[in-house]
């Protein structure tokens, strides 16, 4: 539907049409405003990334309202009131409804209405999840993952990271850094928030981004937005010491389980290098739960030396290269003794049991004592970088702190 130009009652008489420049000016006399609304009035093909602008010629803005299927959409007045913006990219294809009232110093008004449709044009790049779930309650060092279905080009990045709002009940620093797939624990293209510090205990998050109307290439936009909501849980912090054998586990700094382990004995240098055998130090996160897991050897088929395949019980992951903190099902003199797993850290079964129910994921796991270190980009590995190396991988090279969270 075409809505017609209108103007105000205070208007004694006036015309309107296309103003040359892709909007619809409605043009009063008798010294009344003159008001414009880009995209034009009637445009079945507006491009979403320039969003909706209003203005006003000899009067002030005072009532604008911008609706898509009933609903306002978010703008912002200029300090002189000249001047309306959307704050956010258009809905690919939406149908919008506009009406903007300005205001003579005489008391003139006119009121102009549009109506038309942004380009249904959208990009194959698209926002493929968030993660944390919906509603999840995770640990304090939980990353946030926004994960695409193909590679945002670099053009588009900064934009992207401009129409993310995330906000939290206690306002924390952090930044985003850009991961391909091939750093990716997925193997998804993503952008990743990581704090600063760990996340404060007992809040929620809020994560949305824009990215409807985001111009991701040539004449091609964002889909649609994806929002999420997560909570943060008790603070766990889990110290595993490769030399003593020992796993400590705190609950908001206080120590409320401790037992006997047995990490990687090592032994298996392969091309690559790395001793696949040894588990490795640095700060882990807990990333999944996994009641029964069936485990290999990487890099090894059926009959080569080394060669294992078996099924472990009450498996919770900490990285991408096959490290579990999980019930032992070899020799329990190992516990809190010596290092005899393939590179896990093997607990006994009511400890790993309890442990596995307990957890969140983005636990803190911080595993010392071990000749192997953990890389950053090996599962959630990414408090092994500085801040200031991780915020360096941002689009924009700069920190955020989340909005508070009302």
């Amino acid at each position: 539907m075409v809505m017609a130009l209108v103007l105000g009652l205070a208007t004694a008489c006036g015309s309107s049409g296309d103003d040359g420049s892709g909007g619809t000016t409605a043009k009063a006399a008798n010294d009344a405003p003159q008001v414009t609304i880009t995209p034009a009035n009637g445009s079945g093909k507006a491009r979403p990334d320039e969003g909706i602008s209003v203005t006003a010629a000899g009067g002030t803005l005072g009532n604008v309202s911008v609706k898509l299927k009933g609903t306002d959409v978010p703008g912002a007045l200029s300090a002189d009131k000249t001047k309306w913006k959307t704050k956010w990219t258009l809905q690919p294809g939406g149908s919008y409804q506009v009406s903007a009232t300005a205001t003579s110093d005489k008391g003139k008004s006119t009121t102009a209405t549009s109506a038309f449709r942004a380009s249904r044009a959208t990009a194959a790049t698209r926002v493929n999840s968030i993660v944390p779930s919906q509603n999840e309650t995770v640990g304090t060092g939980m990353p946030v993952f926004i994960q695409f279905t193909k590679a945002v080009p670099e053009k588009a990045k900064p934009a992207v990271e401009r129409a993310i709002e995330i906000s939290s009940t206690t306002p924390t620093e952090g930044a985003w850094r850009w991961l391909s797939a091939g750093e990716s624990f997925n193997g998804l293209p993503s952008v990743v928030f990581r704090p600063k510090r760990p996340w404060k205990a007992h809040q929620k998050v809020n994560v949305k981004i824009h990215y409807a109307g985001l111009k991701i290439g040539d004449n091609v936009f964002g889909d649609k937005d994806v929002t999420r909501s997560f909570k943060i849980g008790d603070s766990h912090v889990v110290s595993i010491n490769g030399k003593s054998h020992r796993l400590t586990v705190k609950k908001n700094g206080a120590t409320v389980r401790s037992w006997g382990v047995s990490l990687g004995a090592g032994g298996d240098v392969q091309k690559d290098g790395v001793d696949h055998l040894l588990t490795t130090s640095g700060v882990h996160l807990t990333m999944d739960h996994v009641r029964l897991e069936r485990m290999r050897p990487p890099g090894k088929k059926k009959g080569d030396p080394g060669w294992y395949d078996e099924k472990v019980p009450w498996a919770t992951r900490i990285s991408n290269s096959g490290e579990y903190i999980h019930q032992n099902m070899d020799d329990p003199t190992c516990l809190g003794n010596r290092n005899c797993s393939h590179g896990c850290v093997r607990s006994p079964g009511g400890d790993a049991q309890w442990f596995f129910h307990w957890s969140y994921r983005g636990d803190i796991v911080n595993i010392t004592g071990t000749k192997r270190d953990l890389v950053w980009w090996n599962g959630w590995g990414y408090w092994q970088q500085s801040f200031t190396k991780w915020a360096s991988g941002s689009a924009l090279g700069k920190p955020i702190t989340t909005a508070p969270r009302a």
